[in-house]
C-alpha cells in the first residue's frame, strides 16, 4: 500500500483527492491547520504548511499530491521538510499563459503574466520553475475552470440558487462568452494513470517537462451553461443581457475572458471523460445539502441595487 501525502484535505480539490486516493487502495495522509472537519480513513498531520518545522520527520511517503501550493515559497518549504518520495503531482493552473498566446494554449508555449489573473498566474509559474529545478521529473497539471461535487466557490452554486429561487440569470453582453471546465473525479483519475503508467519512464523528461493540460474536450457558452445548471434543478431560466457598462465581476462568476486548452496529451492517457451535465448534477446535489460551506459573493446584492 502506497503513502500518499495530500498537501489539504479538506475542501474542494484537495478533499476529492484526498478521498479518491483513499478509496482506491492507497495510505493517505492530509497536511492540513485541523481548522475544518477531517475525512475518514485517512490519516491527518496538523500543520500550516507555510510554518513546518518537524511535523514531516517522522514519514517518508512514496507520492506527494501538491494541489495547494500556491506560490514558489510553498513547493520550497514543503521539499525542505518532506524526508522523500517517488513522485510528485503540482496542480498548477491554465492562468500560467498570457491571454496574448495562440490559442488553444499548449504545454510547450511560453508562460508568462496574464492580465486576466494577475499575480495567481505569476505565482504559480514560480511554483512550477521551483518544483521543476528540483524535481524535473515532477508531473504539472495545468486545469481550467474545476466543477463537481465539493465545489465551495460561488460557480455553479449561484447559478443553483438563482434557480431554487425562481430569478432570472444576468449574463454578459450575448452570452456566447465560452467556459472550459474539468471534472474534478476526472482530475483525480488522471493523476492515479500518471501513477501507474508512468510516462515519465518513457520520455527525457529533462529536455521535456512532464507538464499536462487537463480539461474537457470542448467548451461552453455561459449560454448553455446556465441554462444547463438550471435545467438539473428542473427550471428555464430567463436570461438578461447585461451590457459592459457593468464590470462583470459584480454580477457573474467568471471573468471576461475566453480561452482553451489544447488536451491531446491528457487525452492520450485518459479519452473517456464525465459529461459536464453529469458533473454538474454531482456538483448540485452536493449542493443542496452543503449550501452553507460555499463560500458566497455579493452578486446579488449587486444585482439587486443595479441590475433589476
Amino acid at each position: 500500500m502506497k503513502k500518499v501525502l495530500v498537501t489539504g484535505g479538506t475542501v474542494f480539490v484537495s478533499m476529492n483527492v484526498a478521498k479518491y486516493f483513499a478509496g482506491n487502495g492507497y495510505d493517505v495522509y492530509v497536511l492540513n491547520r485541523g481548522n475544518l472537519p477531517q475525512l475518514e480513513n485517512v490519516t491527518h498531520i496538523k500543520a500550516d504548511r507555510t510554518e513546518l518545522t518537524d511535523e514531516l520527520d517522522d514519514y517518508i511517503f512514496d507520492i506527494i499530491l501538491d494541489v495547494n501550493a500556491y506560490n514558489e515559497e510553498d513547493v520550497k518549504l514543503l521539499l525542505e521538510h518532506v524526508k522523500g518520495f517517488e513522485d510528485y503531482i503540482l496542480i498548477s493552473s491554465s492562468a500560467v499563459y498570457p491571454e496574448t498566446n495562440a490559442m488553444p494554449f499548449t504545454e510547450d508555449q511560453t508562460v508568462g503574466p496574464n492580465t486576466f489573473w494577475n499575480t495567481y498566474g505569476t505565482d504559480k509559474i514560480a511554483a512550477e520553475q521551483y518544483l521543476l529545478s528540483k524535481v524535473p521529473d515532477a508531473y504539472i497539471l495545468r486545469p481550467p475552470y474545476l466543477c463537481g461535487a465539493g465545489n465551495n466557490v460561488y460557480r455553479e452554486a449561484f447559478v443553483f440558487e438563482c434557480a431554487i429561487n425562481d430569478r432570472p440569470f444576468f449574463i454578459p453582453g450575448d452570452g456566447n462568452l465560452k467556459l472550459q471546465f474539468f471534472d474534478v473525479e476526472d482530475l483525480c483519475r488522471f493523476m492515479e494513470l500518471l501513477l501507474t503508467k508512468q510516462p515519465k519512464n518513457e520520455v527525457d523528461y529533462t529536455a521535456s517537462p512532464l507538464i499536462y493540460n487537463v480539461g474537457n474536450t470542448a467548451a461552453i457558452s455561459v449560454n448553455d451553461w446556465v441554462k444547463m445548471c438550471y435545467s438539473i434543478v428542473g427550471k428555464t431560466p430567463e436570461l438578461i443581457s447585461v451590457d459592459d457598462s457593468h464590470f462583470i465581476r459584480s454580477y457573474f462568476p467568471f471573468a471576461n475572458y475566453e480561452y482553451s486548452l489544447d488536451i491531446k496529451k491528457q487525452q492520450e492517457l485518459m479519452p473517456t471523460l464525465k459529461p459536464l451535465e453529469q458533473s454538474l448534477t454531482e456538483s448540485y446535489q452536493w449542493f443542496r445539502d452543503n449550501e452553507d460551506k460555499v463560500s458566497k459573493r455579493p452578486y446579488l446584492e449587486y444585482i439587486n441595487n443595479n441590475l433589476q
